[in-house]
């Protein structure tokens, strides 16, 4: 369905679930002052009209694991196969169409050293119409996992924010493991972060109450965290790009810290490469990522140059469907 213009409530229930995706609506309907059948009805029409999915995440670099960006060119018949062969995977998120239909944009989170040279110097050279495949390393992350353009859109006020803010995670002080009933767990979430108690029950064979500890204590370490999947166009913004800067690198921290604040950027992070910081951005048209490149982007010291691959479409988001 095509997307619906929001009004204020409905952007505070967004935002009210980007801070804790699992807030029970009895709870977001206290603080911002409608019934809880009035949270869980905006709830479901958003869902309809706005692709509203609160997903289950995990901190990869808890788990000692390391993020990836691939830039794949291929040729212009292969791209939205190869594209959908990529979004099946587990281990990858975001993927893009860019650069006219001859490059596909993915962002994997491979589980271990093994997997990643599987695919980054095996499948991918190997498969046929691909024409070169870039791999760039996410080495510092400014803005982006547990945080998203909703944290910007500031739709709640300082007093509602902080009666929705779950515990903050603990510190980590090495990386940790997850079991086979961790796993278990996660995988459900990843479907539906909103997932009942009964159904992670069924998922892992034990009682509620250690269900619910398992869910507790994997929250509180900051391994799992609840991201919320939508549809861009909702919030009035239509144009979607990739930024790879070249920055030097006296001004890299700088520059990644400035990409942080910027209401447009949903995602920035340092990376190996020639361009050795990246960020995603969304404005509401091409004049305005014009804009933001000549004012915003163009004041900031140390930025040398500026690649932007624009977003033709998104095959896959925080988790695939197809439909999209």
């Amino acid at each position: 369905m095509d997307a619906q213009p929001l009004d204020a409530l409905d952007l505070k229930l967004m935002q009210a679930l980007q801070l804790d995706g699992r807030a029970p609506f009895s709870r977001i309907g206290e603080v911002l002052g409608v019934s809880d059948q009035t949270v869980a009805r905006r709830l479901r029409r958003l869902r309809a009209t706005a692709g509203l999915r609160v997903i289950g995440m995990l901190d990869e670099s808890r788990l000692g694991r390391t993020g990836w960006i691939v830039r794949l060119r291929c040729t212009p018949d292969a791209a939205e196969q190869l594209a959908g062969a990529l979004a099946r995977r587990p281990d990858t998120t975001y993927i893009d169409l860019v650069s006219g239909g001859t490059e596909v944009l993915c962002a994997m989170k491979p589980r271990s050293r093994q997997e990643r040279d599987e695919l980054l110097f095996g499948r991918l050279h190997r498969t046929p119409r691909v024409t070169s495949v870039s791999a760039h390393c996410l080495l510092h992350l400014f803005y982006g996992g547990p945080f998203g353009l909703l944290h910007k859109v500031r739709a709640l006020t300082a007093d509602e924010e902080a009666a929705l803010w779950p515990p903050r995670p603990e510190a980590a002080d090495s990386a940790v493991q997850l079991d086979a009933e961790d796993e278990a767990l996660v995988a459900v979430l990843r479907r539906d972060g909103r997932a009942g108690l009964n159904e992670l029950q069924a998922a892992t064979g034990q009682s509620e109450s250690v269900v619910k500890r398992r869910v507790e204590r994997l929250r509180a370490s900051g391994i799992l965290y609840f991201d919320v999947q939508y549809d861009s166009a909702a919030l009035g913004l239509g144009t979607g790009a990739m930024l790879w800067l070249t920055v030097a690198p006296s001004a890299l921290a700088d520059v990644g810290e400035a990409l942080a604040a910027h209401r447009e950027v949903g995602f920035a992070a340092a990376t190996t490469g020639q361009a050795n910081l990246v960020a995603s951005v969304v404005t509401r048209d091409g004049g305005e990522l014009y804009r933001y490149l000549s004012e915003r982007i163009g004041a900031l010291k140390g930025v040398q140059t500026v690649e932007t691959t624009l977003t033709l479409r998104r095959v896959k988001e925080l988790t695939y469907e197809p439909t999209r």
